[in-house]
């Protein structure tokens, strides 16, 4: 994970040094806004790598856990990983995003249906299926159909309005915590 860690530092970087030129009027952010961790669906919740790598990556990036393959858990199943998952993750002091407080206009029972969601249990499909007369994305079983955008099948739909949502609260993350405490370290460094 020394790739994806010194790829962000890289992108923050790039920004530390375009924010410090003469023309700081038509900088690009190409900073890492938000992390999907994605967590095998196989076992029974986080293996030592899943917590290195999160414990590495959590001060310098939004983590937002996604189970990957939904699919292949029944729903109590995939309900215990969760359960699991989030315990670990507090039992290890693993930093992942949180959702702001819910806004006056915002729906306050869609915030906590997404909270109570987190992690997102997800599945992935390219195949178009074709299901009483619509063209969905998902899969085809000899039991049946999971589709991707169902929201009884899967979290997808929730991770995706999580993200559109909350694009401006990540990225101010970023600037305001990950950002400024790589800022700080980087000048420490210099000795500026």
């Amino acid at each position: 994970f020394k790739t994806i860690i010194q790829y962000i530092d890289n992108q923050f970087e790039r920004y530390l040094h375009d924010e410090s030129g003469l023309n700081r009027r038509h900088i690009i952010d190409n900073r890492v806004h938000c992390c999907f961790y994605f967590i095998s669906p196989f076992g029974h919740g986080l293996k030592p790598l899943d917590v290195e790598f999160m414990k590495a990556l959590h001060g310098k990036v939004n983590i937002v856990p996604v189970i990957a393959k939904a699919d292949t858990l029944t729903l109590k199943e995939r309900e215990r990983l969760k359960r699991r998952v989030l315990d670990e993750i507090s039992e290890h002091g693993i930093r992942i995003y949180q959702l702001p407080d819910a806004d006056s206009d915002e729906d306050e029972e869609f915030k906590e249906q997404t909270r109570a969601s987190i992690p997102f249990a997800v599945i992935g499909s390219n195949q178009l299926i074709e299901v009483k007369g619509k063209k969905i994305r998902g899969r085809l079983y000899p039991w049946g159909v999971v589709e991707v955008e169902n929201p009884e099948h899967n979290d997808f739909l929730k991770l995706r309005t999580m993200l559109v949502t909350h694009m401006q609260d990540l990225q101010e993350v970023t600037q305001d915590l990950h950002y400024e405490n790589f800022r700080s370290e980087r000048l420490k460094r210099t000795g500026k």
